[in-house]
């Protein structure tokens, strides 16, 4: 005798327009960042703040001394005055301003320059050489560039003034050649950036330390130099406090100094204010800088010494 067959009733098919569709996870493509609104308005805070004062002193630089009293800071004024400004700036009290000029282009090219090779010498051979004494030697690295220049001041003017060295360009070349932040920053990049293997072979096929030195090791230097250069020439550059307490004669002032005496001059007795040229002097002055990060910026590049090496 057969069990009777039991049916199940089947529910009935959703139609297609009925049927839920299921969310698929935003999935993060690697090659689009993703986008933070707090970083967004971060950055432009940042920005806004870098930007403003450059603003400002581009603006103010095409006023005339009336003008700065008589007008908005952020806005033009009636009269565009900025080329009579640069021509009054380069030609005030018989042209000091060009002295100055070429006072912190020397102070640059002598001690930031020097100051660079220093750094680059040291650092590599701190990376790349085993000699007695190297702990101690960055024990002192680092613990110099833990002290501020500022209290370094005042010990390296007494020290150059039993030399007979105070008020002369030496003064302020010479302190300008150490600069143990480059040299740490150097040290550390040599110690990624050159292969111990590639100095080896280049000491197999019979090459000195000279000629590796500098055609194997600088080209993969190359961007800790443009960085180091950069951070030695920007504080020579800006350099303020050392110049003010080791030179007396206003020949020898670099344009930190100079532009400080003129601003100084309204509140002497009988002098005359010359806001405007301070401005347009300042400028000036920073537009070798703005120049040389353009130029040195395709320089920053990593990953020089890739594929040198076959493992």
């Amino acid at each position: 005798m057969s069990s009777p067959v039991t049916t199940v009733a089947r529910p009935p098919l959703p139609s297609a327009g009925s049927v839920p569709r299921l969310r698929t996870p935003r999935r993060h493509s690697p090659g689009r960042p993703r986008r933070s609104v707090v970083l967004t308005v971060l950055t432009g805070l940042v920005l806004l703040y870098s930007l403003v004062p450059l603003v400002w002193l581009i603006i103010s630089a095409t006023k005339t001394q009336e003008g700065l009293a008589h007008s908005f800071g952020l806005w033009f004024n009636g009269d565009f005055a900025l080329w009579d400004n640069i021509r009054e700036t380069f030609t005030y009290s018989d042209g000091v301003f060009t002295r100055w000029l070429l006072n912190t282009v020397l102070y640059v090219v002598v001690g930031a320059g020097g100051a660079t090779l220093l750094a680059v010498l040291g650092g590599y051979a701190l990376a790349k050489f085993r000699f007695p004494g190297k702990r101690a030697v960055f024990a002192v690295v680092i613990g110099a560039v833990a002290v501020p220049g500022t209290a370094l001041a005042v010990p390296t003017f007494l020290m150059f003034s039993k030399l007979g060295l105070t008020d002369t360009p030496w003064s302020v070349i010479i302190p300008s050649l150490i600069s143990p932040f480059g040299l740490y920053l150097m040290w550390v990049f040599a110690s990624e950036a050159v292969p111990d293997e590639l100095l080896e072979a280049a000491r197999i096929d019979g090459a000195g330390e000279l000629r590796t030195f500098f055609q194997v090791v600088l080209p993969l230097l190359a961007p800790g130099i443009v960085t180091v250069s950069l951070f030695t020439m920007v504080a020579t550059w800006n350099n303020y406090f050392l110049p003010l307490i080791m030179l007396k004669d206003p020949d020898w002032y670099p344009l930190t100094l100079g532009l400080n005496s003129w601003n100084a001059q309204a509140a002497t007795a009988g002098g005359t204010p010359v806001f405007n040229l301070v401005i347009t002097g300042s400028l000036i002055t920073i537009l070798p800088l703005i120049a040389a990060f353009l130029l040195l910026q395709k320089y920053w590049q990593s990953g020089l010494a890739a594929g040198s090496v076959k493992e």
